[in-house]
């Protein structure tokens, strides 16, 4: 009898350990947030190689 007593309790603690549902965690999407770039980045490219072509035509 006291065997079946210490049986039950060991179940009845494992139970109440392992409680708890199987259901996935839910987990946010970081925010990334991109930088904003100033409209004028993209034109200094161009006008950097069109002074290097201009100098190179002057200087023949």
């Amino acid at each position: 009898m006291k065997k079946l007593i210490i049986a039950a309790a060991l179940v009845a603690a494992a139970s109440a350990a392992s409680a708890g549902n199987l259901a996935e965690p839910i987990v946010e999407a970081p925010v990334i947030i991109e930088e904003a770039t100033g409209s004028s980045s993209g034109i200094l490219l161009p006008l950097l190689l069109l002074v290097i072509v201009a100098a190179a035509a002057a200087s023949n």
